[in-house]
């Protein structure tokens, strides 16, 4: 049982929509490893095509802000911070700003399909918003299962829990973030998934590397099969 899609199992999920939105949504989400609840809202206004970007609004309201100098923990209306008194209005604003969203780049596949489903009518008018998919929840889980059943997915099991899971809008993710590590787990690389997934801890980042280590560990056998030289004499 595998623990993450691979980039032909991926593939083969966006082959099995039927329709633009669901092809758009699954893509989406694979393609910047953003969560389904910041998928789901996304306005067309978010997004600025010319660019080739898109904003993201950060949906988890905890927000642990640190006085820059001292690291003491401040609150989100501080003015001076409690331990070294350092005035902090203006980092904990900027901080605190920061946070609330982050801009993704869009690679040419992903700019294709929005610009054809816009073109096509695709987004939904709800509460003042054009939203690019005006869908629930639910319902995003419901189609990201359904696809993958359709597409012959595995289950994919959870390394902590050891269970297995059907395909789901967080597996899309995961594969992201496994993607992008085994291209470059590189401190940087490390850092700028880090920024790019919007975790606020660098653990929770590292731990794609450690699963992306095991292709490592299985690479490195196969060189000693087959065709590989033995070390005896």
């Amino acid at each position: 049982m595998k623990a993450y899609l691979e980039l032909e199992e991926l593939n083969r999920l966006a082959d099995a929509a039927n329709n633009l939105r669901d092809r758009l949504l699954v893509t989406m989400l694979f393609h910047m490893g953003c969560r389904i609840s910041e998928a789901l809202g996304i306005a067309v206004g978010d997004i600025d095509l010319n660019n080739g970007t898109v904003t993201i609004k950060h949906l988890k309201r905890r927000i642990k802000l640190k006085c820059p100098k001292c690291g003491a923990s401040l609150g989100l209306t501080s003015v001076f911070c409690p331990k070294c008194g350092d005035k902090v209005e203006v980092a904990v604003k900027e901080l605190r700003d920061h946070r609330k969203q982050r801009i993704l780049p869009l690679d040419d596949e992903l700019i294709s399909l929005i610009k054809e489903y816009i073109s096509r009518g695709g987004p939904v008018n709800r509460n003042g918003k054009r939203l690019l998919f005006g869908i629930n929840r639910h319902r995003a889980w419901q189609i990201v299962k359904t696809l993958g059943e359709k597409a012959g997915l595995p289950r994919i099991i959870n390394n902590e829990s050891g269970k297995a899971h059907y395909v789901s809008p967080h597996k899309l993710r995961d594969a992201f973030a496994v993607f992008a590590v085994k291209r470059n787990d590189s401190g940087d690389g490390l850092r700028m998934l880090q920024e790019h997934l919007g975790h606020q801890s660098f653990d929770t980042t590292a731990k794609y590397r450690k699963v992306a280590g095991e292709e490592h560990r299985r690479w490195y056998d196969d060189l000693w099969k087959g065709d590989g030289r033995s070390t005896k004499a």
